[in-house]
């Protein structure tokens, strides 16, 4: 097609030809074909739209400077929706300064009443961008101070793009391509010519439009998708979108190229959000990603999975999650515990679902991980709480007993963490691993010789499993807890007792467990608060603070109280 300064543009368009029409606009130094992957992965279900914007691709490349200045680039974008649909509304996905020209159209009247949703890829409105810099040193703080250095020095090379010649000979050079594919997963193999024209973008608009912002406006729904690893715009200057009434943030693991990188993870925020404005129901991943307007509640549109859900702390933490506006999804063993704590989580307004599963097993808990992504969606906080307390000396604890007590303390954890963490990291949208460790991980005794092992191999398993999902943005945090007023007293097997002594312990261990009066829900707002700040290590109940003091300053003495 041809714009209206006579500059033509090449325009591609496939997929269902009766779905929502789906625009895509590239970035710098890419062509459209930075959308292969996700069109093909949208093109069952909508119409999908790309065009190589000018200076890039099949399309014209003028020389002059001022045909790359944004009124022409927003004309260009309202002209390509015009051709493709004359009427209606158009979803709208752009990347990098593809970004940059569709807020600019979204912001400047070039497409008002045509546009039903924008998705926008690590490119902000010039602007804003303006604006936000200058909020962040007009009033600094050390977190506005931090942002705004980090984003000055991530945008170094836009000055370096200024100088005349100097940029144009190190594309032509082919340096420049070589160091953006060392450096950049995901940028593919970069035209030398769309490199050297689309310079012109940098010099036509970057000074001008940062020199004399104007107040930007969006009424439309808008969502961000922010790569966490993104080498050239950092999330606050993406994200902080004070202006945009129907905000959704989605902070996702990956770099500046992501429609190459993660094409899966784009094409589905994309689905979720057009089917949405569509008419469908509101994703839970949408609702978890709505800013604006905000919620009340600390956890909306949560999926939380809770094993051992059907007392104690497992219970609690589960209508816990689901006062702050979380679903849960509720295993045990127990099958009739699971539902009446499913129950309760149905009666604070929250969606919750049970399953009866024996953590021991992995084939069981592969298959109810399987179901919970098949029926509910991947998980955003999964609990592995599940456990049994054996006690007894080292010599009366016999092979069964160490078995059983592995099988469920640890390898429960193990089968919780194998199931669920690929989902999470496959989202990439992050995430939150809690598993129950005990404070007798770090208390040696004499009477705990086997359950204290595995609470000591969850807390070890979830410090590494912490240092193994950082870069994926999922946190993990191992919870030890002291003593605490819960059923598992009553159900310990005390290793070499007889039935008679085995009912005597257990009745004197569930006297003293609720005489000390720490209930199981104090413990639920302590994981929900170690959720909400990433925290490692969190010991809940004064005992099990002051015991992993002592363990860090003084182990001798430990020890010695252990003897």
């Amino acid at each position: 097609m041809t714009a209206d300064d006579g500059v033509r543009l090449s325009v591609r368009s496939s997929g269902r030809a009766d779905g929502p029409t789906l625009v895509c606009v590239h970035g710098y130094p890419d062509d459209s074909a930075l959308w292969d992957d996700v069109a093909a992965r949208l093109g069952e279900r909508f119409r999908v739209v790309t065009y190589d914007v000018r200076g890039a691709g099949a399309s014209d490349k003028p020389a002059e400077r001022a045909a790359y200045r944004l009124d022409r680039l927003a004309a260009d974008l309202a002209a390509v929706v015009g051709a493709v649909r004359p009427e209606g509304k158009v979803h709208l996905l752009a990347h990098d300064w593809g970004s940059i020209q569709t807020w600019h159209a979204v912001t400047g009247g070039w497409l008002d009443g045509r546009i039903a949703s924008y998705t926008s890829i690590s490119g902000p409105s010039l602007d804003h961008a303006a604006r936000w810099l200058r909020a962040q040193l007009r009033k600094p703080t050390p977190r506005r101070l931090r942002n705004a250095l980090r984003q000055l020095l991530h945008s170094t090379y836009i000055a370096f793009f200024q100088l005349p010649r100097v940029p144009e000979l190190v594309w032509r050079t082919g340096l420049l391509p070589w160091a953006l594919r060392r450096l950049e997963p995901g940028v593919g193999r970069p035209n030398s010519s769309d490199g050297r024209y689309g310079l012109e973008l940098y010099r036509a608009n970057m000074l001008t439009r940062l020199g004399r912002p104007a107040r930007p406006h969006a009424d439309v729904p808008v969502q961000v998708l922010a790569p966490t690893g993104d080498a050239y715009v950092t999330a606050p200057l993406q994200t902080e979108l004070d202006w945009v009434p129907d905000l959704r943030v989605r902070h996702v693991a990956g770099r500046h190229w992501l429609p190459r990188q993660r094409p899966g993870v784009v094409a589905d925020a994309v689905a979720e959000l057009v089917d949405h404005v569509e008419g469908g129901p509101e994703a839970r991943g949408l609702r978890r990603a709505r800013v604006n307007p905000p919620s009340p509640r600390r956890f909306p549109g949560r999926l939380v999975v809770v094993t051992g859900g059907g007392s104690g702390i497992g219970q609690a933490t589960a209508l816990a999650f689901a006062e702050e506006g979380a679903d849960v999804v509720v295993a045990d063993i127990d099958g009739q515990a699971a539902a009446r704590t499913a129950e309760l989580v149905r009666a604070t307004g929250s969606a919750a679902a049970e399953y009866t599963v024996d953590v021991s097993d992995g084939a069981r808990v592969d298959a109810f991980a399987a179901a919970v992504r098949a029926e509910h969606g991947v998980p955003d906080i999964v609990v592995n709480n599940a456990g049994i307390g054996v006690a007894g000396s080292f010599a009366d604890t016999g092979v069964g007993d160490w078995e059983r007590v592995i099988d469920v303390n640890l390898w429960g954890v193990i089968h919780g963490c194998r199931a669920f963490v690929p989902m999470l990291t496959e989202r990439a949208e992050g995430g939150h691993i809690v598993n129950l460790a005990s404070m007798a991980a770090y208390l040696p005794n004499k009477v705990l010789p086997a359950y204290s092992t595995t609470k000591a191999a969850v807390l070890m398993l979830s410090e590494c499993l912490r240092a193994e999902l950082a870069s994926h943005r999922v946190g993990v945090t191992a919870v030890c807890p002291g003593i605490v007023r819960t059923p598992i007293a009553e159900r310990t097997v005390f290793a070499g007792a007889s039935e008679q002594e085995q009912a005597r312990r257990r009745r004197n261990g569930a006297k003293l467990f609720a005489r000390r009066g720490f209930g199981p829900e104090r413990v639920a707002a302590d994981i929900l608060r170690a959720v909400e700040r990433d925290v490692a290590l969190a010991p809940s109940t004064p005992e099990a603070s002051v015991t992993l003091t002592l363990s860090r300053l003084t182990p001798g003495l430990l020890r010695a109280i252990a003897r």
